[in-house]
């Protein structure tokens, strides 16, 4: 399920701005855009050429730490400075676990049935401040980023679910304009769900806010009746994440804490990244003393089964039948 650049790999080459490897999940940090990037050097345009990946999330390796037969430990220690000028010791410990199919079930709230086909995995991830100094608002902080890269179809539907309420209290239901609005047929907003196509034809991106977003989301692909669940832990009652825009900022830490990513060419007659789609989740922006810590966990399922099956758990875990999914954008020939 998971989008893995072959041509890349085999090509033994790398890029200055960034390497899309793919991966079912991608480890990052943020923020990307703003006073406080990590993108981008100080002074510099935030522009394209000027964006430039952290090594250290991109190219630089993790120490492996210990493994089993289910489950690794990995870490990574490093320097790293914002556009502010600020510096950030960081110690990064990730432990990645295969889940076995009665905790899978378990965790979703069904019945274990052999009828459904399940592979499911959860990364635990720390970021920790191994500095002298304290992180702030006022110089910057960091958040993990977790990127999940799927293969697109034209039958895949990305759903998330969100907090339903008023705008003057909630605020705006989606953030739509990271690369410019992104046209109705590719996105929808229901009653308590928002639809986008993960199709890989047409780059966009959209985010939900700390009081729009749930701690799931997921996609289903018609065609394979393949559902995918993406479920973290979002604190409750915290508002701080990190703002990635790529412009100086008046409200740094108003950033989102859902995103979704489809690829697509950035222009015409230019080639995709991928092309590949994004389930994507934040931690928090925190300010972190010497030796603390942040953890941001997050569990990956993907499901195969019957049409009554799925149906089952989406509408408990997304909140919607397979039907309404499905008839979206115009049902499965649209």
């Amino acid at each position: 399920y998971g989008w893995i650049n072959k041509v890349l790999f085999e090509s033994g080459d790398t890029s200055a701005h960034t390497n899309a490897f793919g991966g079912e999940e991608r480890f990052w940090l943020g923020p990307e855009g703003g006073q406080f990037a990590i993108f981008f050097e100080k002074g510099k345009a935030f522009t394209l050429d000027n964006w430039h990946t952290p090594a250290l999330i991109d190219l630089e390796p993790f120490d492996l730490v210990s493994a089993t037969t289910g489950s690794a430990s990995f870490s990574k220690s490093s320097t790293i400075k914002n556009y502010s000028g600020a510096t950030f010791d960081i110690r990064i410990t990730r432990k990645i676990s295969v889940l076995e199919p009665e905790d899978i079930f378990q965790q979703l709230g069904f019945a274990p049935d052999t009828a459904v086909k399940v592979v499911a995995y959860q990364s635990i991830n720390v970021l920790q401040n191994t500095g002298k100094a304290s992180w702030n608002k006022k110089t910057g902080l960091l958040s993990v980023w977790l990127l999940g890269m799927f293969n697109p179809s034209p039958s895949m539907t990305i759903v998330i679910p969100f907090e339903k309420g008023p705008e003057n209290t909630l605020g705006a239901i989606v953030n739509d304009d990271y690369f410019g609005k992104v046209p109705p047929e590719r996105l929808k907003v229901a009653d308590g769900t928002i639809y986008f196509r993960g199709d890989g034809q047409y780059r966009s991106k959209i985010g939900l806010s700390p009081s729009r977003a749930k701690d799931i989301l997921g996609s289903y692909d018609d065609e394979t009746q393949t559902l995918t669940l993406v479920r973290y832990n979002k604190p409750g009652g915290v508002a701080d994440y990190v703002n990635s825009k790529w412009e100086l900022q008046s409200l740094p830490y108003s950033g989102d804490v859902i995103n979704s990513y489809n690829d697509g060419p950035p222009a015409p007659g230019a080639k995709p990244l991928g092309p590949f789609y994004e389930l994507e989740t934040s931690s928090p922006a925190k300010e972190l003393g010497p030796g603390d810590s942040l953890t941001h966990i997050q569990t990956t399922f993907h499901l195969r089964g019957s049409e009554e099956i799925m149906n089952a758990i989406s509408m408990k875990t997304l909140g919607v039948s397979l039907s309404e999914v499905r008839d979206a954008f115009g049902g499965p020939d649209k």
